[in-house]
C-alpha cells in the first residue's frame, strides 16, 4: 500500500516559487511567509518529506566520492536506519544526487532510484549511511518504491514539497492525495519563472481532477487553498 501524500507549496498568487523575487507586503516577509508553511506543514501530521533530483541536489550540496573497491551493494534496497522516526525522500532515477552524511535537517534519507543505477553509487551511499530503493523494472514505478517504504519502514503519510516537475508527475501518475497551495500576499511577475506544478506539453487535462476541501485564512495575509487530487470522472 502507498502511503498518503500530501503536496505542500508556498507560492504567490501568480505562481512562482522564488521567494527572494517577489514584491514586498505590509502583512509579511519572507520569513513569515515560511513560518505559515512551516505550521501548515506540522499540521499534515507526515512522517516524511519528499523532493526530487533538482531540489535534493540544492539541499545535500553534496559531491561524488565512490568508495574504492571491492565493495559488495544490496539491491532492490537497503535501509540503513530502520529506526529512524523521519525522513527525507529523493526522488533520483538517474542516481545523480550526492551527500553528505546520512540525515538531512535531522531527517534520514531515501533515495529512490532506477533500475539502472551502476553499484558504485549504490556503494556511496551505504557508504554515507544512505538508504535507498531501487526500481526492479525499467519503468520506475514511483508508487510500487513508496509502497516498499510503507511496508519496510512503516511510512504512512509523506508532505511531497516539489520542485514543478516532480509534482507534475506524481499528480498525473495519480499518486498525490490532496495538495496545499499557501498563496503569499505578493508577486513575482517575471516571464518564463517556474511554477507550482508542471508536466511537459501537454498538462494534466484529463489525468487528474481538484476538488476544493477547504480555504483557510493564515496568518501575515497568507491563505491556505487545500484541495484533493481525485481521478478524472471520465
Amino acid at each position: 500500500m502507498k502511503p498518503y501524500i500530501a503536496c505542500l507549496m508556498l507560492t504567490s498568487p501568480d505562481g512562482s516559487l522564488h521567494p527572494s523575487r517577489w514584491t514586498k507586503s505590509p502583512d509579511g516577509d519572507r520569513s513569515d511567509f515560511s513560518k505559515v508553511c512551516d505550521k501548515v506543514r506540522e499540521g499534515l501530521e507526515c512522517q516524511a518529506w519528499m523532493v526530487g533530483r533538482v531540489t535534493m541536489a540544492e539541499m545535500a550540496k553534496g559531491v561524488p566520492h565512490a568508495p574504492e573497491s571491492p565493495y559488495e551493494v544490496e539491491r532492490p534496497w537497503h535501509f540503513a536506519n530502520r529506526e529512524a522516526k523521519s525522513f527525507g525522500i529523493a526522488i533520483d532515477r538517474s542516481g545523480a544526487v550526492h551527500y553528505k552524511g546520512p540525515d538531512l535537517f535531522g531527517d534520514h534519507v531515501v533515495a529512490l532510484l532506477g533500475a539502472d543505477v551502476p553499484d558504485i553509487y549504490l556503494a556511496e551511499l551505504a557508504a554515507d549511511g544512505v538508504s535507498y530503493v531501487v526500481a526492479e523494472s525499467a519503468d520506475f514505478d514511483v508508487g510500487q518504491l513508496l509502497g516498499v517504504l510503507n511496508r519496510e519502514l512503516g511510512i504512512q503519510r509523506i508532505v511531497l514539497e516539489g520542485g514543478a516537475a516532480t509534482n507534475g508527475a506524481l499528480l498525473a501518475s495519480g499518486l498525490v492525495d490532496e495538495l496545499n497551495f499557501i498563496i503569499a500576499p505578493a508577486l513575482e511577475a517575471r516571464s518564463g519563472t517556474d511554477s507550482v506544478v508542471e508536466f511537459g506539453t501537454e498538462g494534466l487535462a484529463g489525468k487528474v481532477e481538484l476538488a476544493l476541501l477547504e480555504c483557510q485564512q493564515l496568518a501575515h495575509g497568507a491563505v491556505n487553498l487545500r484541495y484533493a487530487a481525485i481521478k478524472p470522472s471520465v
